[in-house]
């Protein structure tokens, strides 16, 4: 591209915002750093208040404590987020946060053992808070002619060996409630897709992934950056044509 042409494209998307749950670590972390890098505004959300050493200048009139799992915390949440779209528009809403609960010595929590309150934190913060924050943000989405990028994980279509079986349902719920809010959010000009992440190397990798990264094609781990520039793709001009979709990031690993 050259330097018309990147100018043109820092001023299309100067003034576009995305919101962005999870965003502490890993792929969310990797994500704020390629939209902002773009020139977007970036709200982020997550459990923990903005740190005071991150050396990100907007992060602190930028951030929202939320917790996804208290309902009521969610719909204060919504409300702030709604206040801090002056414009009245937002281009990108990225559910990237998610909870995998693991057994008292890291090991896989399977359909035995089965703990009601555990699987509905799972499903609230993985399933019902990914909805609840698009709908809450519809007509901000609507007027920004927006998109929907739901974080689900390739645990959602094969049963992994460290995932839980709360976390993997709750992914398989998730691929298709893409569907469906495609369905629904397609007519008012908003796109909804899908990213389905395998062996990432961040800090909460599980132990052992190093082995399996072994059996993936490509043979190694995937890189949050890598997560993330294929966000950055779903929410640009280059795939406005792309709604309904969940797009496999693994190495080949799903094949």
């Amino acid at each position: 591209m050259g330097t018309d042409g990147k100018m043109a494209d820092q001023q299309q998307t100067s003034k576009r915002t995305l919101i962005l749950t999870g965003a502490s670590r890993g792929i969310g972390h990797a994500t704020v750093k390629r939209f902002s890098s773009a020139g977007w505004r970036v709200i982020t959300c997550s459990r923990q208040p903005f740190p005071e050493d991150c050396p990100w200048e907007a992060g602190p009139e930028d951030h929202i404590q939320i917790d996804l799992a208290n309902r009521d915390d969610l719909e204060t949440g919504i409300a702030e987020m709604r206040s801090r779209l002056e414009d009245g528009a937002l281009h990108a809403l990225v559910n990237n946060a998610g909870v995998s609960p693991k057994g008292a010595d890291g090991q896989r929590l399977g359909t035995l053992d089965w703990d009601a309150d555990m699987w509905q934190q799972v499903f609230q913060v993985n399933l019902f808070a990914s909805l609840a924050l698009a709908h809450g943000l519809l007509e901000e989405l609507k007027v920004g002619q927006g998109t929907v990028i739901n974080v689900t994980s390739i645990a959602g279509s094969r049963v992994h060996p460290y995932a839980s079986s709360a976390y993997a349902t709750s992914k398989a719920a998730l691929a298709a409630l893409t569907r469906e809010m495609a369905v629904d959010f397609g007519p008012l000009g908003v796109r909804v897709n899908a990213i389905a992440p395998g062996e990432i190397d961040t800090a909460i990798l599980s132990p052992g992934s190093e082995e399996l990264a072994k059996q993936i094609p490509l043979r190694r781990l995937g890189s949050p950056e890598e997560v993330a520039s294929t966000i950055y793709f779903l929410c640009s001009s280059q795939a406005s044509y792309v709604t309904g979709t969940e797009v496999h990031i693994n190495g080949g690993q799903h094949v």
